[in-house]
């Protein structure tokens, strides 16, 4: 009896082509050697996009709401976007800054807003932004002081922005009041606000009355900002005196102004505030007195007239208030 020939299995790559052209692609052939349905591939590879696109959408989320810490190159930060409420600041504590950014690094990122294409208009930091580009300078190969780390903002116009750069300077900085009513004046003049009034009620709206009543009487300091060079080095006390002096006296701010400019140039603040109070030392000019006729005597001085005397009535005081108003 001839022996049966013992066919061996067909390897599970090579599964005959019945048509007769050769094997089959299989997907062992493609690499696909495991036990899972290709389905299940496809499903893990949604969910993996749709893993990624959450991920994407949390981090755009962070960053548009502020909530992300950006590392910004310095370059990129425009300082002047807004005008500071910060006029000048002390050596020490700007060493003392600089010393904590070489030692330990920037702890607290500064506040921008996105500007497009790349740029950044500083709100709040400005300490911090100087401090940085001043190390930049002094160790230009240390490449710690070449970004600062930002939290993008996103004010609703101006007038946000402005207040979130008093709120933070109100919070960290000791701003003296002629820094902050020049800062209201200055709003007022871009047109951010009406008046300095209206920018003293909405940049420090939640100050005391009694402080805000003091930053509102120092807006009319700002009329010598050209001719100082410490501001910041005003008291309270004499700040308030200076405002004092200018509503008794017309004439006191250009007085003022021109022994500024005469004492030029003042080596430090100490210097500067003896000109501000010998100023105020000078005799207030007296009221001159003259009797127009019986019964009526009219008295000036700068930025003051007064008529006194019997013959101040009713009709007179009709006629002159409708002769100044046709001046006008």
């Amino acid at each position: 009896m001839a022996k049966r020939k013992r066919l061996s299995p067909a390897p599970a790559f090579e599964i005959a082509d019945p048509l007769g052209d050769g094997a089959l692609e299989t997907k062992a052939m493609n690499g696909w050697v495991g036990t899972r349905a290709p389905i299940a591939d496809v499903a893990g590879d949604a969910a993996r996009q749709a893993a990624l696109d959450e991920v994407s959408a949390e981090l755009q989320a962070a960053r548009t709401e502020g909530r992300m810490v950006l590392r910004l190159a310095l370059d990129a930060v425009e300082a002047n976007h807004l005008v500071r409420d910060r006029v000048a600041v002390d050596d020490d504590d700007m060493a003392s800054l600089k010393d904590s950014l070489r030692d330990r690094g920037q702890q607290t990122p500064i506040e921008v807003v996105d500007l497009g294409q790349g740029r950044y208009g500083l709100i709040s930091g400005w300490r911090r932004l100087m401090a940085l580009q001043a190390l930049r300078s002094e160790f230009p190969e240390d490449a710690r002081f070449g970004h600062i780390q930002a939290l993008v903002r996103s004010p609703d116009g101006a007038p946000d922005a402005y207040r979130a750069m008093v709120e933070e300077n109100e919070l960290r900085a000791n701003l003296s009041f002629y820094e902050r009513a020049r800062i209201a004046v200055k709003a007022a003049e871009e047109g951010v606000y009406e008046s300095p009034k209206h920018a003293v009620q909405s940049l420090f709206s939640s100050v005391k009355r009694a402080k805000r009543s003091k930053i509102l009487s120092s807006t009319e300091l700002v009329v010598l900002d050209d001719h100082l060079s410490f501001p910041s080095a005003i008291s309270e006390k004499l700040g308030l005196a200076l405002v004092g002096a200018m509503r008794a006296d017309a004439e006191f701010a250009s007085r003022v102004s021109a022994a500024l400019d005469a004492a030029e140039p003042l080596q430090d603040a100490a210097a500067e505030r003896a000109v501000l109070e010998q100023s105020l030392r000078r005799p207030v000019q007296p009221a001159s007195a003259e009797q127009l006729f019986d019964g009526l005597t009219l008295q000036s001085k700068a930025g003051r007239v007064t008529v006194t005397g019997p013959r101040v009535d009713e009709a007179l005081t009709v006629d002159l208030r409708n002769w100044l108003l046709a001046r006008h």
